[in-house]
């Protein structure tokens, strides 16, 4: 890729935060009903605002009275601890855009854009997050924190998954799925953006995934695809090869030979998926690239509700 258009690529997402505030914005806006309603901190008591402090969280309405002002502190507890998972391997970096295309278009840009949204939106309700990143190797884990320094620690990593140089990288969704369950030991929500691109035996990657549940955790897995390629298999007929990113294999053939049993293939697959999930208490969402982020929020704000 040229200079100017990795210049260009870098442009379009350097603001994540913005990015990720407007999608929130525009989703409350939306709604009828706020869904924040039952969500915001609890409120402890009121101390004597000290100059320097920030004006944040004055109270104006005691001012008005008193004259004398006040600010409003909260309980340190936060409302929910939730841990963001996201599969950083070659496959996740499919498909390779054009300049015309926007980053999140990208399984990985996705995945990226969708989990600084929820932060915004967790740190509007003051919730505490964490995330992990994993591939071939347990690239990056940071706990649970709700402070203005851990938030800009976790959009800054998001944002490294963009713009660092593509090696290829194979999936352990299995190994790292154990080592993150071992790290969590405090009841949170997890939430796994991945597009289940697993090789070997399936049953053990749904064992993984039951196994981030102990300790009551909450699941939630957002399946993520390129939804025209990986699940529609949605090609012209002229003769391609296909190489598998992970592990460099490829193969020629006619797509339109093998449509319609790769389709009832996949098919088949998410069915297995979904009721497995369901079987195991387990939140399944399949979730498109290039897709609005309504369905990641909603999602989140009724899980939220259910978990307690």
């Amino acid at each position: 890729m040229k200079i100017e258009s990795q210049i260009k690529k870098i442009a379009s997402f350097q603001h994540l935060e913005l990015l990720a505030g407007q999608v929130v914005e525009g989703f409350i806006s939306g709604m009828h009903k706020s869904p924040f309603h039952g969500f915001s901190a609890e409120f402890a008591e009121h101390k004597v605002y000290n100059p320097g402090e920030s004006t944040k969280h004055i109270d104006w309405k005691l001012f008005a009275k008193t004259d004398r002002l006040y600010t409003k502190r909260y309980e340190e507890e936060t409302n929910l601890r939730c841990h963001l998972i996201i599969d950083n391997s070659s496959s996740m970096h499919y498909p390779q855009l054009s300049d015309k295309q926007e980053f999140y278009e990208s399984k990985i840009g996705f995945s990226v854009l969708a989990s600084a949204v929820l932060m915004n939106l967790l740190k509007k309700q003051r919730d505490a997050v964490g995330l992990s990143i994993y591939s071939d190797s347990y690239e990056y884990y940071a706990p649970e924190k709700g402070s203005e320094r851990h938030h800009r620690m976790l959009l800054n990593k998001l944002e490294d998954l963009l713009t660092a140089p593509k090696h290829s990288k194979n999936t352990d969704t299995v190994t790292f799925l154990y080592q993150i369950a071992e790290k969590m030991h405090r009841r949170s929500m997890i939430i796994l953006f991945t597009d289940m691109f697993q090789p070997g035996n399936e049953e053990t990657l749904l064992n993984a995934l039951q196994h981030l549940k102990h300790n009551k955790h909450k699941v939630v897995l957002f399946h993520v695809i390129d939804s025209k390629t990986e699940l529609n298999f949605d090609f012209d007929s002229t003769p391609r090869k296909f190489i598998d990113l992970e592990s460099g294999e490829e193969v020629n053939l006619f797509s339109e030979n093998i449509k319609d049993a790769y389709e009832k293939k996949a098919e088949s697959y998410f069915k297995k998926l979904a009721l497995t999930c369901a079987q195991n208490k387990i939140k399944y969402v399949p979730v498109a690239t290039g897709e609005n982020f309504e369905k990641i929020l909603t999602t989140y704000l009724v899980e939220k509700q259910l978990f307690g």
